[in-house]
């Protein structure tokens, strides 16, 4: 029986451990954090807040978020036991996708396929009433460049497309303000955490074209959530699954290097509890976010393994949660808010409207009956309310302070007051933004997410690499998903797993691959793009309409 040795325990490093012992590889799971597993998608305690023998209040690094398109995650958490069946059951569908504005009505859309008759009618009354202020001729343009994508081949969208930034791609400069803030910065900072300017069109036009494709495909859900805090309705049973089946896992073990002899790795140092020890396998899986796999790439690596040598060309930015605790439940819409005019690009979700097994009254003082979960997209550009500097300048103090002014600046109008301060009872910012700032990790935040900004693919490494007995497993690693996500990692996963199958020479099925999925009308189009590409020549309307 082959060892495979697991660095991380995250999604990644998970989902890795869970598919080698599927087919019967003996796993180990080194994880640097002592308290957690998950890595980006945990829960946690909000230290303190419990009393009275009640749980402490459930906090996130940001809100957990499954689009319909996902579906390598989808696919593990069938296999994950849950006393009601599998943690996939444990997906709920929102219905609504809110983007508010201050001083303006906000812009409420279906976030699912209509399929009753009732359901087609609130959808015609919402479109009905939807008013953007972006003019008709610049949303057909931008309709029209979503199209040209769709219909574009991949090796026009690997070659070109990759190569030019989202803001460039869509003229946002020649556009209207709202234009710009609603379809270029909004759903760039808010969905994918990457700034328009330098986004990479490749990766924003492919994954606006997954959810735009999901809301209009009957039986897709465009929009996922977990019914209950993140670590009671997956991952507590996911660590049980794969300790039941053998998995041994270890926290607190901080990787220090990586030994490699020859060709090959031989072993890694990995802190545990403080001890140095080195453990060691026959394969390895490296499932770290880029930033601490670069600091283990030493120039023998780098050397023995070019494609290694280029991580630090790759960039990370800040995307991290706050919740909000209120005495009184606020719903807010049925789904994900996007608020259009906040400078740190924040979107919400109101959290227990979807928890219907969860009982807010066993955790914290009792009181709490709302939950509020915001990320925090835009950590360097000044707050306007009233923190008048960047995120990542502030005390934990004043990013609350900031978001929950932007809150009430966008929720708060008309006369009507959503969100009251006296409603709020407590707060919780993600742990992984330290304090003071300074950390060995990434200056202020131990866990900051790769964003995809232009030509940055050429510096992504696949999940096999030229060191026959390492693998990479994380959502840097070259995969249809393309995007920092769950997703991404679990696919980079399956990835890993794969190599080592190969490479054992073990006769278990391969892990299963998804490609992004476009309507196969557009097959043609794009066919007939390929031979112009090859040609050198242009994207061309092959109908166009006035």
């Amino acid at each position: 029986m082959s060892k495979v040795i697991v660095l991380g325990g995250g999604v990644a490093g998970l989902s890795a451990a869970q598919e080698l012992v599927e087919r019967g590889f003996q796993v180990e799971v080194y994880e640097q954090r002592p308290n957690h597993w998950g890595g980006k998608a945990r829960s946690m305690g909000a230290p303190g807040t419990g009393t009275g023998g009640r749980a402490d209040l459930p906090g996130e690094h940001g809100f957990r978020f499954f689009p319909g398109f996902y579906k390598h995650l989808p696919d593990t958490m069938t296999r994950i036991p849950f006393p009601t069946g599998y943690v996939i059951d444990n997906l709920v569908a929102t219905t609504q996708i809110e983007m508010t504005q201050e001083n303006a009505e906000p812009i409420v859309t279906p976030a699912e396929f209509p399929e009753t008759l009732e359901a087609w009618i609130q959808a015609i009354r919402e479109i009905a009433h939807i008013h953007t202020g972006i003019p008709s001729d610049e949303t057909k343009f931008f309709a029209e460049r979503m199209y040209q994508i769709l219909t574009s081949c991949e090796e026009r969208r690997l070659g070109e497309y990759e190569k030019i930034a989202w803001w460039s791609f869509i003229d946002a400069d020649n556009k209207s303000a709202e234009y710009q803030k609603i379809l270029a910065e909004g759903l760039t900072r808010s969905l994918v955490a990457m700034q328009a300017k330098i986004a990479s069109t490749r990766t924003v036009g492919d994954i606006l074209l997954q959810l735009a494709l999901n809301g209009v495909t009957p039986g897709v859900q465009t929009d996922r959530v977990l019914n209950g805090p993140t670590n009671d309705v997956w991952l507590t049973p996911w660590i049980s699954y794969l300790t039941q089946r053998g998995v041994k896992l270890t926290q607190n073990s901080v990787v220090q290097s990586l030994q490699l002899s020859g060709s090959r790795i031989t072993g890694a140092v990995v802190q545990i509890d403080g001890q140095s020890v080195t453990v060691q396998g026959d394969y390895y899986i490296a499932a770290m976010p880029v930033e601490v796999m670069t600091k283990l790439v030493t120039p023998g690596i780098a050397a023995r393994s070019p494609s290694l040598a280029r991580l630090g060309n790759l960039k990370t930015r800040w995307m991290n949660g706050i919740q909000f605790y209120l005495k009184g439940d606020v719903p807010l819409d049925h789904g994900h808010c996007i608020y259009l005019d906040s400078v740190w690009a924040l979107t919400s979700i109101s959290q227990h409207q979807f928890w219907a097994n969860t009982n807010l009254a066993n955790y914290g003082n009792g009181e709490v009956t709302g939950v509020i979960s915001v990320d925090i997209s835009d950590w360097t550009t000044p707050g306007n309310k009233v923190v008048l500097k960047p995120a990542d300048q502030c005390t934990a103090d004043e990013v609350q302070a900031e978001v929950w002014a932007q809150l009430k600046a966008h929720l708060n109008r008309n006369g009507q007051t959503v969100l009251a301060d006296d409603n709020l009872l407590a707060w919780h910012l993600d742990p992984d933004i330290v304090f003071p700032r300074s950390s060995p990790m990434n200056d202020g935040n131990e866990e900051p997410l790769l964003v995809n900004i232009t030509n940055s693919w050429q510096y992504r490494p696949e999940a096999t690499i030229e060191i026959p007995n390492l693998f990479l497993a994380s959502d840097y690693v070259r995969t249809y998903t393309d995007l920092a996500s769950m997703e991404g990692a679990n696919e980079a996963a399956r990835r890993a797993v794969n190599g080592i199958l190969a490479a054992s020479g073990s006769g278990e099925q391969p892990c299963q691959l998804w490609p992004l999925h476009e309507p196969d009308i557009f097959f043609p189009l794009r066919a007939l793009d390929l031979i112009r590409y090859k040609l050198g020549l242009p994207w061309e309307n092959a109908f166009p309409v006035s």
